[in-house]
């Protein structure tokens, strides 16, 4: 078996604004369980930043430790990448972002990863609203250690062993909501008609961007009785609208029915128009966002799209009011102005 994709790619193959096929952003061949739901969120990634015409080499892919987080070698190869240990990832993206804020961050995280180990770095990252896409591959288990519950399995569900999980589940998304996250979503990997365009709006959003998307373990967790399974996650989902992501900045001209049709703009100008199916939610108030979810867990559905997102809070750089210059480009006067500066500086503490 090989791991390296043949080089030869159809030569009328589409090109995005760059020049570019997604052939430029592409990784290597995956080396997980054949359907497993990661390797379709790696899809859709590819597809959002070549759709977006994104720079690969502008972009930065950070991931702990899990099968999600080995994700980020099957995407992008030609960006940038750390792997770093299990729930460190939103510390390692905020130093990078804090040394250089003009590259497009992707956090990778699993729920394991995030919901365990990590979840006190996820609050912080949150909390200071550090500008990066953060993406939780969720399956209710830990994959890599032959398949036990993690913090996200459901109270009730069976795991493939037969055992049944009696501990109430950790919810990613309505926890972000909770702490104040600028922009939360969520999705199912067998749905990429929904995730692609959730993917380009967060990579727009300037702020934390939080994804939490259902994926299958299709082999320690995708059988009778779980929750995370291809099948129950398939009958249970329940979408809070349908999605179109608008690039370009224009008017948009069309007619649609008073209460039906809602449009968010973005940090950039860019629009995402979204068609409303769930009843009493506005994805710009927070309280009606806390409210739809807990309405779809009594029904035990599973929301999905976009659930909460807010324009006005800036992100960490705003926040500390930092150079408009990213540090990693500053020179050598500039960070050190010289004696009389720092004389100066101390007179003026005294």
């Amino acid at each position: 078996m090989t791991y390296l994709k043949p080089l030869f790619r159809h030569p009328k193959l589409p090109k995005n604004k760059l020049g570019y096929t997604l052939k430029e952003y592409e990784g290597t061949i995956s080396t997980l369980c054949a359907g497993c739901g990661h390797d379709s969120i790696s899809a859709t990634i590819v597809q959002a930043c070549f759709e977006l015409s994104i720079e690969p080499h502008l972009v930065a892919k950070i991931s702990g430790i899990g099968c999600s987080s080995k994700t980020p070698a099957y995407f992008l190869g030609n960006s940038h990448g750390f792997n770093s240990v299990h729930g460190r990832m939103p510390s390692v993206a905020t130093g990078a972002n804090l040394a250089n804020k003009n590259m497009v961050y992707f956090g990778v995280s699993g729920d394991g990863d995030t919901a365990s180990i990590g979840m006190g770095q996820f609050v912080h990252a949150i909390r200071r609203n550090l500008n990066m896409v953060y993406i939780v591959m969720n399956n209710g288990c830990y994959g890599l250690t032959k398949g036990q519950d993690s913090a996200t399995a459901d109270v009730g569900s069976a795991s493939k062993s037969g055992h049944i999980n009696p501990f109430q589940p950790v919810d990613l998304a309505s926890l972000a909501v909770e702490l104040g996250a600028t922009f939360v979503a969520q999705s199912f990997s067998g749905d990429k008609q929904q995730l692609v365009p959730l993917i380009k709006a967060a990579i727009q959003h300037k702020g934390l961007a939080f994804i939490n998307v259902m994926s299958p373990c299709v082999t320690f967790n995708n059988n009778p009785g779980s929750t995370k399974s291809y099948d129950y996650v398939r009958e249970h989902m329940q979408a809070t609208g349908t999605f179109d992501f608008v690039p370009e900045r224009k008017a948009i001209q069309a007619q649609y029915e008073a209460g039906t049709d809602t449009s968010v703009a973005l940090h950039d100008g860019t629009l995402m128009r979204l068609h409303k199916l769930a009843p009493e939610w506005n994805p710009e108030d927070r309280l009606s966002a806390v409210n739809a979810m807990q309405q779809a867990r009594a029904r035990n559905e599973i929301l999905t799209g976009l659930l909460y997102i807010n324009t006005e809070f800036g992100d960490l750089h705003d926040i500390l009011d930092t150079s408009d210059t990213a540090f990693n480009t500053l020179d050598e006067a500039t960070l050190s102005p010289g004696k009389k500066a720092l004389e100066a500086i101390n007179a003026s503490l005294r």
